[in-house]
């Protein structure tokens, strides 16, 4: 009887072993682009690459976008975790062309085999022709190529990116809306992020200003108290708290100073929810 099993409880326990084994492999790998819209995608010519460009929401508009990028080997189809990619976002109306803000992928390492970047249009496509050119190191075989795309860009309801001319140095700055995205009744993360034209294709990050928020309803005749006013982070970023104590249309007034100078004291965000 002992004979027996033995056996069986080795043919059960192998089994046992084999199926978990095959239950782990089999699991399949959550989609990272789930959530995420296809821009377009194509050939970065030169690189042996292919170059999918993915975002959030239906449309790009005026202001802050940003890209999720995935790139695969085009001989092999697997994936390329490790490149540098840098972009060039351009506008062509005719008798002149302009560059405009933008961020690369802080990183060489895709994080969940994607690369995020961001650019700033800072108008629509009813001004000119809108390109991104996408430009990829394969680290797989050293070679380098790029891929240009037409972006259409819409203005949205309520603009997220307006610009003011500095009283203190005449510098032009931009200053693009990040969050709020998604407002709601109480604290809410305010992020703005700050660039300054230095030539027509030179739009770097800005270090320099100290920011003042004040909220108020224009239609309510007030404000909201515990706000954060937003502080520099890193590479043009301002992150501070915005307090919404009811919904209706909400201004952001933006004050913005360079040490102890006034910089503008006239900007502004509406935003509706």
């Amino acid at each position: 009887m002992k004979k027996i099993i033995l056996p069986l409880l080795t043919i059960v326990l192998f089994s046992f072993v084999v199926l978990t084994a095959c239950t782990k492999n089999d699991i399949p790998e959550p989609d990272p682009t789930q959530g995420l819209t296809k821009l377009t995608e194509g050939y970065a010519a030169g690189a042996s690459a292919k170059v999918e460009v993915y975002m959030k929401g239906s449309q790009v508009n005026t202001g802050y976008t940003r890209f999720y990028i995935a790139l695969y080997d085009s001989v092999s189809g697997k994936r390329m975790d490790e490149s540098h990619i840098h972009l060039t976002p351009m506008m062509d109306m005719g008798s002149m062309q302009h560059s405009a803000p933008y961020e690369n992928p802080s990183s060489e390492n895709a994080v969940n085999h994607l690369f995020s970047c961001s650019v700033v249009f800072i108008m629509p496509s009813t001004s000119g022709t809108w390109t991104l050119k996408v430009q990829v190191h394969n680290h797989l075989n050293g070679k380098e190529g790029s891929l240009t795309i037409p972006i259409t860009v819409t203005d949205p309801v309520k603009a997220t990116t307006k610009s003011f001319i500095s009283l203190n140095d005449g510098g032009k700055y931009f200053v693009s809306l990040i969050e709020p995205s998604s407002p709601k009744v109480g604290i809410n993360d305010m992020e703005i992020a700050i660039y300054k034209k230095k030539t027509m294709m030179e739009f770097p990050a800005d270090s320099s200003l100290s920011v003042t928020l004040t909220p108020e309803m224009p239609t309510m005749g007030h404000g909201s108290p515990n706000n954060i006013n937003p502080v520099h982070i890193g590479n043009g970023h301002y992150k501070g708290k915005v307090n919404f104590t009811m919904t209706g249309l909400w201004r952001l007034n933006l004050d913005f100073a360079a040490d102890t100078a006034v910089a503008d004291s006239t900007f502004y965000f509406d935003t509706e929810f």
